[in-house]
């Protein structure tokens, strides 16, 4: 069996997941504390997360994030199915931590795309021409989703964030694929040196669109990059490296909003193995899904959302969720 480095990390990040997740009884405190003055036990609220739900979450969010399908839509589902929206509260938590979840899914692009990345900073220090024009780039397209985002934050949470909204924009999401999408010509197209900065503010625009839970910001940023004539790994690329500054943006904003409310709902030891889950499950999507596309086209993307989006909607009319 050939050992590559990426299959060693994700061999030992699972394996510190699965050590973490046994570790934790060792860890808690189960010593009785008592009300000042008086023998009556001192109940600690339990956490409304239990790690198998944080871990569940995790992976969903890390499969999910960069392939063209929803991460946001999936972990809506999930929470719905997991009973997390007990209370306000933690329908607030619940909502915050599917975004603050991210940063294990950006972790694992960081790795993926470090020799960009590298490039970039390199540009930022004056020492790369192209790695200075590809972060310029990504700053551009960043700029639409992040004023819309801001603008849009409340309304986007009060109606789009149910399964109803999500199973619409997946069926149409699907469709789009399986009618546009697969018919764009595979072959040649720009590499993200022929990336322009009027392109890469058409594909922002295009991001703005994953404001509505369930479109996918991989999705739309990835087909106005095939469209506007990037090839398949180039629009994939800039996809990757567009969210990771989109992500880390939200989950930055989502933390030092709502972090103490995550906090006191769910504690941070579940939370935080749902964001090693994320890490560790995204690093393997994203190596899969890059060799995937090299030689086939989008449509098993398109006709998952199509069941996917049918099947919430059972879930819906069943009353499961």
């Amino acid at each position: 069996m050939n050992i590559t480095p990426g299959k060693t990390l994700v061999l030992i990040l699972l394996l510190v997941l699965l050590l973490a997740v046994g570790a934790v009884p060792l860890f808690a405190d189960d010593a009785p504390a008592f009300r000042a003055g008086t023998s009556e036990p001192l109940r600690r609220p339990a956490s409304a997360m239990s790690i198998p739900q944080a871990l569940v979450l995790g992976i969903v969010e890390g499969v999910t994030e960069f392939l063209p399908v929803s991460s946001t839509g999936h972990l809506t589902v999930v929470q719905g199915l997991l009973g997390l929206w007990a209370t306000p509260e933690e329908k607030d938590a619940s909502d915050a931590y599917a975004i603050c979840i991210q940063a294990g899914a950006i972790l694992a692009v960081l790795l993926v795309s470090f020799g960009r990345i590298r490039a970039m900073v390199r540009g930022i220090f004056g020492q790369d021409r192209d790695g200075l024009r590809l972060f310029g780039n990504v700053v551009v397209a960043f700029i639409p989703a992040a004023v819309f985002g801001l603008l849009l934050e409340k309304t986007i949470k009060h109606y789009l964030y149910g399964v109803w909204p999500v199973a619409a924009a997946w069926l149409v999401g699907g469709l789009f694929i399986l009618l546009v999408l697969v018919r764009v010509r595979r072959s040649g197209g720009a590499g993200l040196e022929g990336l322009t900065w009027r392109w890469a503010l058409i594909i922002g625009c295009a991001q703005v669109l994953a404001l509505w839970p369930g479109v996918s910001r991989s999705l739309v940023t990835i087909a106005a990059g095939m469209l506007l004539g990037l090839s398949v790994g180039a629009a994939v690329e800039f996809s990757f490296l567009l969210g990771l500054v989109t992500l880390g943006a939200a989950t930055v904003y989502e933390a030092l909003k709502l972090g103490s409310v995550i906090v006191r709902s769910f504690g941070w030891i579940s939370p935080l193995l749902g964001l090693i889950a994320a890490a560790v499950s995204a690093f393997v999507a994203v190596r899969w899904m890059i060799e995937y596309l090299r030689t086939r086209s989008l449509a098993i993307f398109g006709w998952y959302r199509i069941a996917i989006a049918v099947a919430a909607g059972v879930l819906v009319l069943t009353g499961v969720i």
